[in-house]
This record gives C-alpha cells, sequence and structure tokens, in this order.
C-alpha cells in the first residue's frame, strides 16, 4: 500500500465527461476568428496550457492576451450552453467512494460556476475542499493552484495524489512533491500519458486503485 493519504481531483475531463462540449466549445472559438475546426481526437493530441498556446498552435499564429480573453469568453459562453447535457465519467461516483474519506476537488473553471455545479451533481459531501479558478479569464497552468489549495487544507504535497486527465495535471502534482495518476478518458491522447512514463488508467477507479498504491 502507498503512503498518500490525501487524493485531489482533476474535474473537467475527469470527474466530469466533457470532452465532446468542450471541443464544440473551442470550435466556437475558433470559428469567430475564421480558425479551423478540430475533432475530438485532434484535440486530444493537440490540447496543453497555457490554453493561449494550443489556440496559437492550430491557429498558426501568435494569440495576444487580449485576444485570447475575447476567445475565452466566446469558449465559456458555448460551454454554459451546453453544460446541462453533460454527465459524470460512468464510474465516477465508485472511484470517489473506493478512495474513502480526504480527498478534495481542484479545477480550473471559474470556482463562482463550479461550487453550484458541484452542489447540482450531488458530490458537495465528497469533499473537504473545492476550489476553482478565481478571476474571469481561464487558460493557465495548475500548479500554483495546487500549492494554494493544499495549504487551505493543511496537506503537505508529499501526502497528496492528484488523479487528472493531463499533463499539465502530472506537472502540478510534482510542483509540490506529490504524485499523479492520469486518466485517459479526457482531453489528452493516450498516447501522450503514457509517453510521460507516468501511471496511467483507463477508468477512474482503476486510477484509484493505483493511488493508492503511489
Amino acid at each position: 500500500m502507498g503512503t498518500r493519504t490525501h487524493l485531489v481531483w482533476d474535474w473537467n475531463g475527469t470527474l466530469l465527461n466533457d470532452l465532446q462540449l468542450v471541443v464544440a466549445a473551442t470550435n466556437a472559438a475558433f470559428a469567430s476568428v475564421a480558425g479551423p475546426a478540430v475533432t475530438p481526437d485532434e484535440h486530444r493530441r493537440t490540447f496543453r496550457r497555457p490554453i493561449a498556446e494550443y489556440y496559437a498552435t492550430v491557429l498558426g499564429r501568435a494569440v495576444d492576451t487580449d485576444e485570447f480573453g475575447v476567445l475565452d469568453g466566446i469558449f465559456h459562453d458555448a460551454y454554459r450552453d451546453g453544460l446541462t447535457s453533460v454527465a459524470l465519467a460512468e464510474d465516477a461516483a465508485d472511484a470517489m467512494r473506493d478512495w474513502g474519506a480526504d480527498q478534495s476537488l481542484l479545477s480550473m473553471w471559474f470556482h463562482c460556476e463550479l461550487v453550484p455545479a458541484i452542489e447540482r451533481y450531488g458530490l458537495t459531501a465528497h469533499f473537504r475542499r473545492v476550489d476553482g479558478l478565481p478571476g474571469t479569464v481561464g487558460g493557465d497552468l495548475k500548479a500554483t493552484y495546487l500549492a494554494r489549495h493544499l495549504a487551505e487544507l493543511g496537506v503537505d504535497g508529499a501526502d497528496t495524489v492528484l488523479i487528472g486527465d493531463s499533463l499539465d495535471d502530472a506537472d502540478a502534482a510534482h510542483s509540490v512533491g506529490g504524485a499523479v495518476v492520469l486518466y485517459t478518458g479526457g482531453f489528452t491522447d493516450p498516447e501522450r500519458l503514457r509517453a510521460s512514463g507516468l501511471p496511467v488508467a483507463d477508468t477512474l477507479s482503476e486510477a484509484v486503485r493505483i493511488a493508492k498504491t503511489l
């Protein structure tokens, strides 16, 4: 058995099965500047944070701060419109139950929208703390927010394992001395995740089983 006692969950693309909606909202942002549409597979092969760099790669040109703010607003407007039809990952409830009590959630979605969403999905009681992104523009790296999240919990990074769907989740976990399990059901191509050499799981229940050994 592993020695890490606290689990931090990612939300979008991990507990929440919102890949199709994210791709549709991303395409709405690209369409606003006559950019190409991406398929889910293309998105998973290319997506990364900071998201402005991902947008620049797809558009084939630089995206400055002002333009990214506009594109991010278009993305989130489209995302909100489709959110009511999005379900949790199939085994999300089982995976949270299998870990036990000491878990929290950190998302790069806006905090003011995340908290009521967690309540609507009936998940609030699972988490010691829920944190989302402050402010009104997204797209940042996760590491700074994870350090702040753990500090508010009073949890040492070395006692933490994070389950998420992106290489940015891995970078964040490692920045605080934590471990990570990468989930293939989200926004990143599974081969990109496996190429990292880090633990990878195809289901959230498998991710929890691995997390318990780290």
